[in-house]
């Protein structure tokens, strides 16, 4: 592993890692975090890495997109990838990692994908197998090729958008940044003087910048938000559609349900927990 083992491991257990993987002994294994936030920097493995948030949510970042794992949902991370994760407040996630020649994966892009039943049921027994263990054996490694097989078909199979565009334009990052942070009342000439440009301008660098419109930008970046407030069984969809910045919970309650496919209601019961 190049920068750090798993965004959420100690040092002394990353530096344990990286030995045993330099002697090549453990082709994959599981880590679990549970804790407060943490903001793990930017860094890459040499292994893939597919992120797991059991309850609470999870943020990953890459260069190109900025990914949100409510429960029930995966991130793949190829191998060489460069990202960071933030682990919000109450978290469970667990990370399993493979090496390449385990499950071979071509794509360079990070990936979001729904899991099931079958996949969260392994998922959580792959905690058996940690990574920092000693050495791997031909169960584990059976065990760990049958996963990473049904996590490539998960992927495939495509599923909801739960990312954000990114920008290396300057103006519209600022403008990205400016309306995730005010999302409970912000308009866009409110971010315009924000990033001292007219709404003419920023409606048309936002365009030619992202290939959609600041208003459809807007919308996922609430409905976002909407869905990790939601992963907490004491947030109420009352108060969350006052935070994304609708004026009734019936109104937010259509604009989720036609995102998402599901009612507020119903997704504030869809975290499991281990």
């Amino acid at each position: 592993m190049t920068d750090s083992t798993h965004s959420a491991m100690p040092r002394a257990e990353a530096a344990n890692v990286k030995r045993l993987r330099r002697s090549a002994v453990v082709s994959a294994g599981s880590h679990l975090y549970e804790g407060e936030r943490l903001v793990t920097g930017w860094h890459h493995h040499d292994e893939h890495q597919m992120e797991y948030a059991v309850g609470g949510v999870v943020e990953v970042e890459t260069a190109s997109a900025h990914y949100l794992l409510p429960p029930q949902r995966a991130v793949w991370i190829p191998a060489g990838l460069r990202h960071q994760a933030t682990m919000n407040s109450n978290v469970q996630s667990i990370a399993v990692m493979f090496d390449p020649e385990l499950v071979p994966y071509e794509g360079r892009s990070a990936a979001i994908l729904s899991v099931s039943p079958l996949i969260r049921e392994m998922i959580v027994y792959a905690q058996r197998w940690p990574i920092n263990r000693l050495r791997s054996d031909s169960e584990a490694d059976s065990f760990f090729a049958t996963l990473g097989n049904l996590l490539l078909e998960a992927i495939a199979s495509g599923g909801a958008t739960l990312s954000l565009p990114t920008s290396d334009n300057s103006v519209i990052a600022d403008a990205m940044a400016f309306t995730k942070e005010n999302l409970q009342s912000v308009g866009i000439s409110d971010v315009a003087r924000a990033v001292s440009v007219s709404e003419r301008t920023l409606r048309r660098m936002f365009h030619e910048e992202v290939g959609s419109s600041w208003r459809t930008y807007l919308l996922r970046a609430r409905m976002l938000k909407a869905m990790a407030l939601l992963a907490s069984p004491d947030q109420s969809v009352q108060e969350t559609a006052r935070v994304v910045g609708f004026q009734n919970a019936s109104s937010f309650a259509r604009a989720f349900t036609d995102y998402w496919g599901q009612t507020p209601s119903s997704c504030r019961q869809s975290s499991p927990g281990l």
